[in-house]
C-alpha cells in the first residue's frame, strides 16, 4: 500500500466515524452530541495547525545545531564563488 493510499484510507475511516457520530448513528449523551461533536473538525484543524507551527518553530530554533550542514553549505558557496570568478563574474568577498 502506498503512502497516498494509506492516507486516503485513514481519512475515509475518520470521516466515516465522524459522520456516524454527527448523524447520531452512534449515540452519545445529549450534551456531547450537541456541543462537542459539531466542533470536532474545527478542533482537529486548529490542533493540526498548532502542531505544524510547533514543528516549524522547533526547526528554526535548532537550525544552528547542525554544524556539518553549515560547513557543507559554506564549502558549496566558496566553490560557487570560485567558479563564477573563473567565468569573470564579480561576486564580492563578504
Amino acid at each position: 500500500m502506498t503512502r497516498a493510499q494509506q492516507t486516503i484510507s485513514i481519512a475515509m475511516l475518520l470521516s466515516s466515524v465522524y459522520l456516524a457520530c454527527f448523524m447520531e448513528v452512534v449515540s452519545f449523551p445529549e450534551k456531547i452530541q450537541k456541543e462537542v461533536i459539531p466542533v470536532l473538525p474545527f478542533w482537529a484543524l486548529v490542533s493540526f495547525g498548532s502542531y505544524l507551527l510547533f514543528k516549524l518553530g522547533l526547526g528554526v530554533f535548532t537550525f544552528n545545531d547542525v554544524p556539518e550542514a553549515h560547513k557543507e553549505i559554506m564549502d558549496q558557496i566558496q566553490q560557487a564563488r570560485k567558479e563564477l570568478q573563473a567565468n569573470g563574474v564579480d561576486v564580492g568577498n563578504d
